[in-house]
């Protein structure tokens, strides 16, 4: 059985009910949907900000996602995975990237979607920049996320 992808990179909100209920209805075998909806937080560095701006490099980023997706299926037996991003200018408790995961069994989405969003934040070429009274800086990854991702590398 293949597996039903879907990568999206998009300006616009998305549907979280509408998503699951995608990945639930895939087909009678899928036993587990797990998913994870990230949102923009209204702190960085301990101060309130106004906005977050996202960009991407087209047609990499999409190479970048399908690979990610890719490894996660040759480490777990998935049905079905959605992947959406967002990009453009987002407030804080916006809703910034979904993962949803369905499978047979539990563990199989759960450590497929916690992988998944883990090399999201280490490998997918999105470069965000903080509006915080009126100053403008870009977001530099957090020793966290690569601690995370490493895990997965010491799992091979």
């Amino acid at each position: 059985m293949s597996t039903n992808i879907d990568i999206r990179i998009q300006d616009a909100d998305f549907d979280l009910a509408a998503e699951y209920q995608q990945l639930r209805k895939l087909t009678s075998a899928v036993g587990a949907v797990v998913t994870f909806c990230g949102l923009v937080r209204d702190l960085e560095k301990q101060s309130v900000i106004n906005s977050l701006s996202l960009q991407h490099y087209p047609g990499m980023t999409e190479a970048l996602l399908q690979d990610i997706v890719d490894q996660a299926e040759a480490r777990w037996q998935l049905i079905g995975v959605t992947l959406i991003h967002r990009v453009g200018q987002l407030l804080p408790s916006d809703q910034i990237v979904f993962v949803g995961v369905a499978s047979q069994h539990r563990q199989d989405a759960f450590e497929a979607a916690q992988f998944l969003m883990d090399y999201l934040k280490t490998k997918a070429t999105f470069w965000k920049k903080v509006d915080q009274d009126g100053q403008q800086y870009w977001v530099e990854n957090k020793d966290s996320d690569q601690l995370a991702t490493d895990r997965w590398q010491r799992d091979e």
